[in-house]
């Protein structure tokens, strides 16, 4: 299989991946008024479309002669558990995340569910790897607990403004400003879910009798597409916005829509693939572990820039509300940043 022969290649990887992991939903903001439950089937499929010619092709290449299919033989069964069970409670975190993104966009969603991710991700770390400074892990938590509470904040002041601007021009059924927090409580729950996935990835590559990356990308991505026709019972037929929506709905989407939906499934596969890879460089091509975790999760960071630079969801706000939204990039950024680095300083208390 292909691995990273040098530091460069595997710096390249995890900058590519970051990229990827910020701008799949960028696909799905593309489709308009295609509903997310609907976009979700196609993404689940290019996830797994694009594992598999990952599999065949980069996992089946390289000296050592090494194939895909001898790593899924030579793996532990409990291992493939761990993989498919990643891809299970991913999968749950991501379409929470995805539904909090169609009601109230990527700068909210993204911050708020990859925010409290990391939190949670890094008390699991702590949990199961013991020897991160404490102080810096959870001085880099509080920061991004703090940049949730500024996304939150700036999120509901402008919605309040939208409104009251709707009102001043006539546009609204009622003259009452109501703040309706649904995003926020599917971001936050998406996020809790989504801390707990990468733990189970992380066993499913035990050096011994662990997956590859491209196997355990594989098994990932099989469970994202079975479990996608599972959640879906739930979010089709109790929606997060709008009226339940019917399976015939899909088949009569345009053709752009079901391209789109693939693409986001692509280019999310790539990120997840070159993370993994990334992962399993060792020798002089390896990073510190820290600058690979942060790496795959500063990618919600990615996404609020593009929602407010490209998409402009927080367009025409007030100053104060943009001094938030500037005040909660720094805050996550050094938040990541922190809990990163924190396994490099074991003996600092």
């Amino acid at each position: 299989m292909i691995l990273p022969g040098s530091y460069l290649f595997t710096i390249v990887l995890l900058v590519l991946g970051l990229i990827c992991w910020g701008s799949w939903a960028n696909t799905f903001k593309s489709s308009h008024k295609w509903r997310f439950e609907i976009y979700y089937f196609d993404f689940a499929l290019g996830l797994l479309i694009a594992c598999v010619i990952a599999a065949f092709t980069l996992g089946s290449l390289g000296w050592d002669g090494f194939q895909f299919l001898d790593d899924i033989h030579n793996a532990g069964k409990k291992q493939d558990l761990y993989a498919f069970l990643a891809g299970c409670v991913f999968n749950l975190a991501n379409m929470l995340i995805l539904g909090a993104a169609s009601v109230s966009g990527l700068s909210t969603a993204f911050p708020i569910g990859f925010g409290i991710a990391l939190v949670v991700g890094t008390g699991w770390n702590y949990f199961l790897h013991p020897g991160a400074n404490l102080m810096i892990s959870a001085l880099g938590c509080g920061l991004l607990i703090a940049a949730v509470v500024f996304n939150m904040v700036s999120f509901r002041n402008y919605s309040l403004f939208r409104q009251l601007l709707y009102i001043q021009q006539g546009k609204a059924k009622s003259t009452k400003k109501v703040f309706t927090a649904t995003a926020i409580v599917l971001a936050v729950c998406g996020g809790l879910v989504m801390g707990c996935y990468l733990p189970l990835l992380e066993l499913a590559r035990d050096p011994d009798v662990g997956l590859g990356p491209y196997s355990a990308a594989f098994l990932f991505s099989l469970a994202v597409l079975f479990t996608t026709f599972l959640y879906n019972l739930f979010f089709m037929n109790i929606p997060v916005q709008g009226q339940p929506v019917d399976f015939s709905e899909y088949l009569k989407g345009e053709a752009r829509n079901h391209y789109l939906g693939i693409s986001g499934g692509f280019i999310f596969a790539v990120g997840l693939i070159c993370y993994l890879v990334a992962g399993r460089a060792d020798g002089a091509a390896a990073a510190p572990p820290g600058l690979v975790y942060g790496a795959t999760q500063g990618g919600a960071l990615v996404s609020a820039l593009w929602g407010l630079v490209v998409w402009r969801e927080f367009d025409g706000a007030e100053t104060g509300t943009r001094t938030f939204m500037s005040v909660m990039m720094v805050l996550f950024l050094f938040g990541v940043v922190l809990v990163s680095i924190a396994p490099l300083f074991p003996t600092l208390r």
